[in-house]
Formats: structure tokens, C-alpha cells, sequence
């Protein structure tokens, strides 16, 4: 029985045209749809346009916190979801030799706040986005790569002006096009590229037949839980994708990809060298490996405005605070951003600039300080999990065991991990709620827009 209850379904709200707005989102990732069915739900008409010849997903495993899970079950998704999902049972911190320090109870947690851990291929879960969009009503346009936007001299639409030279007009224009933003640099007037970390990632999926095959590897997938081993200026992740079918690991080590490129073809070779004297395990399940690519892992620092001054265009996700993938927050905080923005559309009574200016500071205020601080938080944790063995590590280590036991104790009272707190604790292990779980994971969206639109409609605002 959970402590908080689950999220309600929304119902898709019938709008009178007068208020009904028409949005173009640009990009069709996991951001990008789930604001195209956020906008969809709150009664607006939606037109994405997506610069690939196909609107598809690449890469492999994603992590979903239950922050992220309470609004796509509250997109109806939930049913659908669940086919294709795992629920872990723990995360594990392991040091680089193998040496177990602590847990976090992943069930416990979600019993407590109504809603699960969930680990996904992002193929299936695009998909499922993708197949809700559609059901909502969303127009879907590809090979369209919005070049530039302008600006209508009434403030009140803005024209997306693609390479091929179309163009298409909108109410609202929503830049979703991910990491590598081109549009964030249109709203900036200047030339803005991704912030390199000095990581790499190598991303991995293996077959589990070989691994259940092994004594020593098939309780990995038999015990489906999240692994995390730390070492000197590394780490390393894993955990069971697709019910036991395929095992998701990423390796997490020093940057050395040429400056210009962002993903390269990976040497086996070299990355199962950098993992020599690891915990044997790890030695074994790279061993099942055959190929791999190198990811660049960027920051986006977040902006001043993410809005327009017309209202006519904003931004949201990966464009405007690409975090490290530390927190298993990307995706979660870009999911956020499309489900606040579409609450705050929903409150619309009709298509003036003075309510859409509204509606977007409204989203704006809910979202930045929230995503600023999965940056930063993400950036402590590259440092946490780095470091060499030594005095502070073993400080490191205590601190793990310490509010291991701490984290057992409040498990036993679990409305005491539904109580939002405002501050980060010291937990190395984040997710716990002495670490950033108390304002992470017990984030009530809704409310929190809530009180801020009340807030916004005592504020005076200016004659436009």
C-alpha cells in the first residue's frame, strides 16, 4: 500500500478555438513528444516537425525515477509502459575491486511515493510516446530542420522557416531539438555549443544467454537490480532492459574524442583496457562484448530567459539544461519541463500575448531552479564517483554505509520519505532522501504550478 497515492490519468480538455493555440515543437525525442502530448491533453493543437528522414530513437538503456513515472502515468501510459519495463530491485554502490558498501531498496522507495523505478530500452519507451502523441492527435512532419524563426510584427505567432525553404506559422514554438540545439542558438543570436564534461561514455547492450550461462554473471539478470562500481577518475553502470533480454552497461571513463565529433566508433580492445584490475565481473560481462561506440558526455548551463519577449517561443529539455547523466535526470527533468508547460497552457482562457506571456514565465519559474540544481548536483556526482583510493574515499565509503543505515531506518515510517524537503543532503548515493531524493523524487508537479499560477495572477504586469 503506497503512502502517496498515484497520479490521475489526465483527460484530454475541449477547448473552444478562441483559446485553442496552435504549437510546433521541434524535435521528435523523448522531450519533444512528451511535451506534444502534455500540450495535446491541456486542449491545444500540435504540429512537430523533426529534422530526420524518420522519427525513431538510438542509443540503449534509460533510466525513469518515480518523479518521471507519476507524469507518464498521469499521460495514461502506464499500462502500455509496464510491458516494456524493468523494475530493479536495489542500487547497489560497489568500490572498483568489487567491495560491496551500500544499497539503496528501490521498492521500498517506490512502495512509499505511489509510483516505480523503471528501467527501459529508449527505443520502447520513444515509442510508446510516440504512439500516445498520435492517439492525442498530433501532426507529425519529417525531414524538416527549422533553420531560423521570425517573428510576426503583432507578437502574436512566430514562423518556423525550415532548410528546404518552407515555412509553417504557430501561436507557440517549442525548441526540443535536444542537446546539440540549434534553436537555443537562434533564441541566443549567437553561436552556443554543448560545455564538455571531460567524460566519455561507452554504451553497451549484451545478450543475456551468455550471461545466464555463467555462474558468476546470471544473477545480474535473474535479480534484476542497478549496479554502480566507482573508481580512479571512472565508474561503471548497469542494470536488465527488456524483462532479462538484454543487459544495458555504460562505462564511464576520460574524454579522448576529437573536440568536433560527439559519438565515434569505440576499440573493444581499448575499453576493456581500461577496466583491467576492475572487479572480475566487469572483465567478464566486456569480454561478451563485440563492438561499441564513445559518447561525449555535454552540459547545457541553463539560460537567463528560456522565452521569447514575443511569447511566441521557448524552450525545453536537453536545449536548455543538458545535464550529466549522473542523476539519471535527463530525460526525467525534460518529461518535467513538457508536463509543466502543458499545465500552464491548459490555463489558458484565450490566445492574447499577455496570457501566453504569462503561461511561460509561470512554466519558467517551476522549471529553472529545479533543473539548474540536477546540473549541478549531477556535476558533484562526476566528482563523487572519481574518486582515487585514498583518505577520501574511505570518507566517501562511510558516508555510504552511514546513511545506508539511516535510509533503512526511515523505510520503516515511508511517509517519512514522502515529506518534500528543500535541501541536498550528504548522501554520496543521491537518489536516497538524505542525498537529493527528498526534492527530487517527492516533486509534486501539479501543485507546485499550481501555487506559482495563483502567485502570477495577483502579480501587477504591464500594459502590452
Amino acid at each position: 500500500m503506497s503512502t502517496r497515492p498515484p497520479p490521475q490519468v489526465l483527460e484530454k480538455t475541449k477547448r473552444d478555438p478562441s483559446s485553442q493555440l496552435h504549437v510546433i515543437i521541434v524535435g521528435a525525442g523523448l522531450g519533444g513528444l512528451g511535451a506534444a502530448i502534455a500540450i495535446l491533453l491541456a486542449g491545444h493543437s500540435v504540429t512537430v516537425l523533426e529534422s530526420a528522414s524518420e522519427i525513431g530513437e538510438i542509443g540503449a538503456g534509460i533510466q525513469v525515477l518515480p518523479n518521471s513515472s507519476r507524469i507518464l502515468i498521469s499521460w495514461g501510459l502506464e499500462e502500455k509502459l509496464a510491458k516494456h519495463a524493468t523494475m530493479p530491485r536495489y542500487v547497489n554502490m560497489i568500490g572498483w575491486k568489487g567491495n560491496f558498501i551500500s544499497r539503496m531498496d528501490l521498492h521500498g522507495y517506490a512502495d512509499a511515493l505511489g509510483t516505480p523505478f523503471w528501467d527501459f530500452h529508449r527505443a520502447n519507451l520513444h515509442r510508446c510516446l510516440l504512439d500516445r502523441a498520435i492517439e492525442l492527435g498530433v501532426q507529425l512532419h519529417v525531414r524538416s530542420r527549422v533553420q531560423a524563426i521570425e517573428y510576426a510584427q503583432d507578437g502574436l505567432t512566430a514562423t518556423a522557416v525550415m532548410s528546404n525553404g518552407r515555412t509553417m506559422s504557430a501561436d507557440l514554438i517549442v525548441g526540443a531539438d535536444g542537446i546539440s540545439s540549434h534553436l537555443r542558438e537562434v533564441l541566443l543570436g549567437k553561436p552556443d555549443p554543448p560545455k564538455p564534461t571531460g567524460d566519455l561514455a561507452y554504451r553497451l547492450l549484451i545478450n543475456t544467454k551468455d550471461m545466464l550461462a555463467d555462474p558468476e554473471l546470471q544473477h545480474f539478470i535473474q535479480d534484476p537490480q542497478v549496479n554502480y562500481w566507482m573508481g580512479p577518475d571512472a565508474h561503471a553502470v548497469n542494470y536488465v532492459l527488456r524483462g532479462g533480454e538484454l543487459f544495458n552497461m555504460v562505462l564511464l571513463v576520460p574524454d579522448d574524442i576529437p573536440t568536433a565529433a560527439m559519438t565515434v566508433d569505440g576499440n573493444v580492445e581499448e575499453m576493456q583496457a581500461l577496466y583491467k584490475g576492475w572487479d572480475p565481473k566487469i572483465g567478464k560481462i566486456l569480454s561478451l562484448c563485440q563492438s561499441v561506440q564513445k559518447w561525449k558526455l555535454c552540459i547545457r548551463p541553463t539560460l537567463e530567459q528560456w522565452t521569447h519577449e514575443s511569447g511566441t517561443f521557448t524552450l525545453l529539455g536537453d536545449a536548455v539544461h543538458a545535464t550529466l547523466p549522473y542523476l539519471a535526470s535527463g530525460c526525467g527533468m525534460a518529461l518535467e519541463d513538457g508536463a509543466a508547460l502543458g499545465l500552464c497552457l491548459s490555463k489558458l482562457t484565450d490566445r492574447s500575448r499577455e496570457q501566453k506571456l504569462n503561461a511561460l514565465e509561470v512554466y519558467e519559474e517551476c522549471r529553472k531552479e529545479r533543473t539548474e540544481r540536477v546540473v549541478e548536483r549531477g556535476n558533484y556526482q562526476q566528482y563523487m564517483y572519481h574518486i582515487h583510493d585514498g583518505e577520501e574515499q574511505r570518507e566517501r565509503d562511510r558516508k555510504l554505509e552511514a546513511f545506508g543505515e539511516i535510509d533503512e531506518q526511515l523505510l520503516r515510517t515511508p511517509e517519512a520519505i514522502t515529506r518534500p524537503t528543500a535541501e541536498s543532503g550528504d548522501d554520496p548515493l543521491p537518489w536516497r532522501y538524505h542525498g537529493v531524493g527528498g526534492w527530487l523524487l517527492t516533486y509534486d508537479l501539479e501543485k507546485d504550478m499550481e501555487q506559482r499560477w495563483e502567485q502570477s495572477q495577483h502579480k501587477a504586469r504591464p500594459v502590452l
